[in-house]
């Protein structure tokens, strides 16, 4: 049995009632030696649970970090000293971070505006790189991070993790692999949720900064609806706006003017018909997912009781009728692998990660897919404010995409 199948037992590595087992009596509860030496660039949110989903995983070391803000490297580190003893080196600039030699892989986990700038550093390199999305906050700048990854000397994965949510890929095993609803016809999405979090200097209020709440957020979304429909999007029609949430935010004489609710509906070129939900003045977390088909209909959801800070439930519906057997079952990852972020989705991001470090098959989200939820999430921008549909190759065409949109 491989180090990376072998059973952990993680929960039993470090209770007190376990401390006693010395390091040479270690099986279940040792630790596998970790493999692949990486840097995380930005340690904010999602660059601390980077760094605690690779500490949990254990086949990649965190070696070190760089963030623009003092602040933010000195709370990441003291964050990850609680999980973990390794060293950790703290650079100085990007491209020291990027350019060690001892790195294998560059984690980018910076503001959505400064991800392309920050990618031109990383490429200098030739490592394989993981990109946070959105990919970029411009079309144009996706584009050109498509063309790049086509003659790239390595990878370039980005991080639409939602696709590894326990009901989702349950949901997407369903559909695509076991072929259970037969032609799909409907795909419905939805997300309630509180407002935006707090971010250094609120860039993630602000169109400008994030690409808009469509494309920062709902990208994720996007990304599994095209996977669920398997076909090129042909029409996005969307009505939204900002409604409740940061109306008397300002900062340096601008006013915060992100979406916090939206509707969209999209059709695609083998007749599929999608829409999605979003409401983003909640007091809880629930998402939905409904897909139907020739045979049947598959409901995935899962609620998160925020306020109470209580387990989220996460559940799959196959619902058959006289197609075959039905059932309704909870899915869920771990304790601990969920609790590490994302409710498990990112740990299991990084498999894919170390997977194709390691030369094996990993099917991680590709800078096209990544490209092609930003088009649906743009479009819908675009039908938001024109209050009129979007023809996708119009619209592609515009942006100068067509050679990339295939």
């Amino acid at each position: 049995m491989s180090e990376s199948n072998k059973p952990r037992l993680r929960a039993f590595e470090t209770a007190p009632h376990q401390k006693h087992i010395a390091d040479e009596d270690r099986y279940l509860y040792k630790s596998g030696q970790a493999s692949h030496k990486l840097v995380v660039i930005g340690t904010g949110t999602i660059g601390q649970e980077h760094m605690r989903v690779a500490a949990l995983l254990g086949r990649g070391k965190i070696h070190g970090i760089f963030d623009t803000s003092t602040r933010s490297m000195d709370v990441a580190e003291e964050n990850f000293r609680k999980i973990s003893a390794d060293p950790l080196i703290r650079y100085n600039d990007l491209e020291s971070a990027c350019m060690d030699p001892a790195v294998d892989a560059i984690l980018i986990c910076t503001p959505n505006f400064t991800h392309f700038e920050v990618l031109q550093t990383a490429l200098k390199s030739e490592k394989p790189i993981f990109l946070e999305k959105p990919m970029a906050t411009e079309l144009g700048e996706a584009a050109k991070i498509v063309e790049i990854a086509e003659n790239y000397k390595s990878f370039i994965q980005i991080g639409l993790q939602y696709r590894y949510k326990a009901q989702y890929a349950e949901a997407l095993h369903e559909v695509l692999s076991r072929n259970t609803l037969g032609e799909v016809k409907t795909v419905s999405m939805s997300e309630y949720r509180p407002p935006f979090l707090d971010k250094v200097k609120q860039w993630n209020k602000f169109n400008e900064f994030s690409g808009g709440t469509l494309v920062e957020k709902c990208c994720h979304y996007f990304d599994l609806i095209n996977l669920m429909a398997d076909s090129k999007p042909i029409r996005v029609y969307a009505s939204g706006g900002q409604a409740s949430n940061f109306l008397d935010l300002e900062i340096d004489g601008r006013k915060s003017d992100i979406d916090d609710h939206a509707f969209v509906v999209i059709d695609y070129e083998n007749e599929v018909r999608a829409n999605f939900t979003l409401n983003m003045f909640c007091a809880d977390f629930s998402e939905e997912l409904i897909v139907t088909g020739n045979n049947g209909r598959i409901l995935a959801s899962e609620k998160s009781n925020f306020q109470q800070q209580g387990p989220h439930e996460a559940t799959l519906q196959v619902e058959l009728g006289e197609q075959g057997a039905s059932r309704s079952s909870q899915v869920g990852y771990p304790r601990l692998v969920e609790q590490s972020g994302h409710h498990g989705a990112t740990f299991y991001e990084h498999i894919v990660l170390m997977d194709r470090l390691e030369n094996k098959r990993g099917e991680g989200a590709t800078p096209l897919q990544g490209l092609w939820a930003m088009i649906v999430a743009s479009a819908a921008q675009e039908s938001v404010v024109s209050k009129q549909a979007v023809e996708i190759d119009e619209f592609v065409d515009r942006h100068q995409l067509s050679s990339l949109a295939r």
